[in-house]
């Protein structure tokens, strides 16, 4: 999964879509365009048990992290290894959590050397749950909520724009992905056929391959050239 995505619903949307309390502080901005360390809205559960969405920070810091300058490599965990790795297994052990997107960038590479940006996102609108995991990493200056995205092997067409993709969870997944559970490996499903036909390649204008750039013109479609097919793309 390349490191960009976009969530810009209000604080106010969000929690009534996952039916939590909002902390947020009303830091939650529309972001066309999240770039790594970027602070974005996530759910997870609060002490007192209860959904809660607030804001974290795009790039999961263990807590044994000497310095925040690593943040902006540890923006996707590989959910084959997460169980395992020693940056992220105990997060995904007990501290999961979903990241609301409108949906996430890929970039391909053209027969003419040049890159073609795609914005996969659902056909109807609705919101996404990207599985994730967080951390709270402390420091003398500070005290940062930080998160990863689990990614796995692209499914279907999505495999012809990229091999990796973001665990998507669909609503019936929320509750067994946010609660304690011994066997958190069983929640690592792959998306069902219904969920990845329900999603939209749609390819975007060049514009969103620059992180100072936002706004929803970096989600309209474009138009691409028809002697390209999904077959002549590259992995880029």
């Amino acid at each position: 999964m390349c490191g960009r995505y976009a969530t810009t619903r209000s604080s106010g949307e969000l929690s009534a879509l996952f039916e939590s309390s909002d902390d947020s502080d009303g830091l939650v901005r529309a972001d066309h365009n999240v770039a790594p360390t970027d602070p974005v809205p996530l759910v997870r559960v609060s002490p007192e048990g209860h959904r809660s969405l607030c804001v974290g920070r795009w790039g999961l810091l263990p807590h044994w992290s000497r310095s925040a300058s690593g943040a902006a490599r540890m923006i996707n965990a590989r959910a084959e290894t997460v169980a395992t790795s020693r940056a992220y297994a105990g997060s995904f052990s007990r501290r999961r959590c979903l990241v609301p997107a409108d949906g996430w960038y890929e970039w391909v590479r053209l027969p003419d050397g040049g890159r073609q940006a795609y914005f996969m996102t659902p056909r109807d609108g609705s919101v996404l749950a990207l599985a994730g995991i967080w951390s709270v990493w402390e420091s003398e200056a500070e005290t940062r909520l930080t998160f990863s995205v689990l990614t796995t092997a692209a499914l279907g067409d999505l495999a012809e724009v990229h091999d990796r993709m973001p665990v998507l969870l669909p609503p019936e997944r929320w509750s067994s992905w946010l609660a304690p559970t011994d066997e958190p490996g069983r929640l690592l499903t792959p998306a069902s056929t219904e969920q990845l036909a329900g999603l939209e390649i749609r390819p975007v204008g060049a514009a969103v391959g620059d992180v100072r750039n936002d706004g929803p013109q970096l989600t309209a479609r474009v138009a691409v050239a028809p002697t390209v097919s999904p077959q002549e793309l590259t992995l880029f």
